[in-house]
């Protein structure tokens, strides 16, 4: 019988850190992040844009959804994994609707952000499971302003401008550096992120592979465009 490699348990044990201090589990679950399809958002004085990559890996197959509405107020979108993320929004949805059945009102995008990540993290610290390989970006309204925050694997989340995920996140995020302003109207904003997946994506930039959404500030309104929409204004970049 082969001995162990050195490094065998703390690749394989969740719960038990590497001399180094990391979580091997953890950081897979981030690579898994980083090889899905991108996904981005950009926030607007007057709403939030979510856009996203999809691909169909056969002819036959349709390509799954990965912009989400959580409740009238609230969308998502995610890189990773689409069985994770699945499991996490179906919970995402269950708890919007607890809080408007118990208080009459719509939940607050932080509070839900939080309760997602509070499952997240209580997945990186149990033996007998594994963490959630997929990272989402909330965009939502509520009282306190507009919001565009981002979770990943290990739970943590942060409230960002603009924001890029996935395998071509960091060609987005470039752009974002240089064209983003905190003056920006939804229109425009929408413009920014279809040029930002044009960056990320390497090949295949046309509507049946892209998916556009947008909550407007003013109704509190989470909107799906449609193909013939999304190619109009792909026209316009």
């Amino acid at each position: 019988m082969f001995p162990a490699a050195p490094m065998a348990g703390y690749d394989r044990a969740i719960t038990i850190f590497s001399p180094e201090g990391r979580l091997y589990q953890v950081e897979y679950a981030y690579e898994a992040v980083k090889r899905g399809m991108t996904a981005l958002g950009v926030k607007a004085v007057d709403g939030v844009v979510l856009a996203v990559e999809k691909r169909s890996t056969s002819p036959l197959v349709e390509s799954a959804e990965k912009i989400k509405k959580i409740d009238d107020h609230i969308g998502v979108a995610f890189a990773g994994l689409f069985g994770d993320a699945r499991v996490l929004i179906d919970q995402a949805r269950i708890y919007a609707q607890t809080h408007r059945l118990v208080y009459g009102e719509p939940i607050p995008v932080e509070m839900l952000v939080k309760r997602i990540c509070d499952i997240k993290q209580v997945y990186t610290q149990h033996g007998g499971v594994r963490p959630f390989g997929v990272a989402f970006l909330f965009a939502g309204i509520d009282r306190r302003g507009v919001h565009l925050i981002q979770t990943d694997p290990g739970g943590t989340y942060l409230k960002c401008k603009a924001k890029a995920i996935g395998a071509g996140a960091q060609k987005a995020m470039d752009l974002f550096v240089k064209e983003y302003r905190d003056d920006m109207k939804v229109e425009e904003a929408v413009l920014l992120a279809l040029r930002g997946l044009r960056e990320a994506m390497e090949e295949g930039f046309s509507p049946e592979n892209i998916e556009l959404a947008t909550i407007d500030a003013k109704n509190r309104s989470f909107t799906v465009f449609t193909y013939d929409k999304v190619a109009e204004l792909l026209a316009k970049l």
